[in-house]
C-alpha cells in the first residue's frame, strides 16, 4: 500500500503536539483538500465534525484519541472503515492510579479527615480492613481488569459486572440484565468503567443506585465514575446523595462538559469532582502505537483492538 496522509481531526484541546509526533513519519494534515479528498488514508480523531469523513474515497481505518468512540459514533456520516481503540500501557496505568486512589480515598475516610481538619477535631474514627469493603467494576474491560488486579492485591473483595460474561480470577462477576442486581447488592463502592452505547446511557440512575449495599465496613455505598459522563444522571446522583442512598461520590466525568459552574456537584459536601482527567491521553505514548498500527495494515497485518461496531465499543 501507499502512504497516505493523516487527517488528525480534533475538537477541544489543541493538536499541534499530536501534530508533530505523527508527522515523524507521515504527512498530517488538519483539513482534507475538499470533501472528496483522495490523499487521506487513515484519520486520527476526537469529535470530529459531523460528516468530514463521510466521502473520503481512500480512508483505511479511524483512530479514536481517546479510550471511548461514542464520540465517533455521534457522527451521522460515519463511513464503513475499521474504528482503532486506544489501549495502551500508560493510558491504563493512569486509569488504575486514579480508581485506586478514589477507592483508597473512600476507604479510608479521606472526606471526614478534610471535613475535621478546618474545625480542628482530632477523632479517629473506626477503620475496617480492606477483606471487609467489596469493589465493584462495571466494565471488566482492559482498564477494568487492571484496576481490579491491583485492588485484590491491596485486600479488598472485588465483583465485576459487563454485558456478556467475562472470567475473572478471584473476582466474583455477574453479566446481562440478569447479574445486574444481585451484582449491586454485592458492592459497596461501584466503580463505573463502562463504555457509552444506547444501552448503557444513563444506566447510573437512581433506581441503580439504591440497590446498592448500605450496610458495610464504610457506613453507606459510595460511587466512582471514570466511565462516560453520559452513563450517569447527575440529577439521580444527587438525589441520592441528599436522601442518604449515596454516603459519597467521586466523579471524573458528567453528563455536560465542562462541568457547568451552575451544577450543585460542584460544591455539594460529600462529592469530589475532577475535570475527566481520570486518563488523559498522552500523544507521546500514543502517537508511535498508532503509527506502528498503519505501517502494520500496510503489510497486509490485521488491526489490534478494532471496535465492535454492533456492540458499539
Amino acid at each position: 500500500m501507499e502512504k497516505g496522509r493523516i487527517l488528525l481531526a480534533v475538537t477541544g484541546f489543541h493538536p499541534q503536539r499530536w501534530r508533530e509526533l505523527l508527522s515523524a513519519e507521515r504527512e498530517v494534515v488538519l483539513e482534507p483538500d475538499g470533501a472528496s479528498d483522495p490523499s487521506i488514508t487513515y484519520a486520527v480523531v476526537w469529535k470530529q465534525k459531523p460528516n468530514l469523513l463521510s466521502s473520503l474515497p481512500n480512508l483505511r481505518a479511524i483512530f479514536s484519541i481517546g479510550a471511548g468512540v461514542d464520540h465517533i459514533f455521534a457522527d451521522p456520516g460515519l463511513p464503513d472503515v475499521p474504528i482503532v481503540k486506544v489501549v495502551a500501557d500508560n493510558l491504563t496505568q493512569h486509569m488504575t492510579e486514579y480508581v485506586v486512589w478514589r477507592v483508597l480515598d473512600h476507604h479510608r475516610q479521606g472526606l471526614l479527615y478534610r471535613s475535621q481538619q478546618p474545625k480542628k477535631i482530632w477523632h479517629e474514627p473506626q477503620q475496617r480492613p480492606a477483606r471487609d469493603i467489596s469493589v465493584g467494576i462495571m466494565g471488566l474491560g482492559s482498564l477494568g481488569r487492571a484496576a481490579a488486579s491491583v485492588l485484590l492485591s491491596l485486600g479488598f473483595a472485588v465483583n465485576g459486572w459487563s454485558r456478556s460474561d467475562k472470567a475473572m480470577e478471584s473476582v466474583a462477576t455477574y453479566s446481562g440484565e440478569a447479574g445486574l442486581i444481585p451484582f449491586l447488592k454485592a458492592t459497596d463502592i461501584l466503580v463505573v468503567l463502562l463504555p457509552l452505547t444506547p444501552d448503557t446511557k444513563g444506566i447510573i440512575n437512581y433506581g441503580v443506585l439504591k440497590e446498592l449495599r448500605k450496610r458495610n465496613g464504610l457506613g453507606g455505598s459510595v460511587l466512582i465514575n471514570a466511565g462516560r459522563g453520559r452513563l450517569q444522571k447527575d440529577a439521580d446522583i444527587l438525589r441520592a446523595l441528599d436522601d442518604g442512598t449515596l454516603k459519597e461520590a467521586s466523579l471524573d466525568v458528567f453528563e455536560v462538559e465542562p462541568l457547568p459552574k451552575t451544577s450543585p456537584l460542584w460544591r455539594h459536601p460529600k462529592v469530589f469532582v475532577t475535570p475527566h482527567a481520570a486518563a488523559t491521553s498522552d500523544p507521546v505514548h500514543l502517537a508511535p502505537i498508532m503509527l506502528r498500527q498503519m505501517d502494520a495494515f500496510e503489510r497486509g497485518e490485521k488491526l489490534d483492538n478494532l471496535v465492535d461496531r454492533k456492540a458499539g465499543y
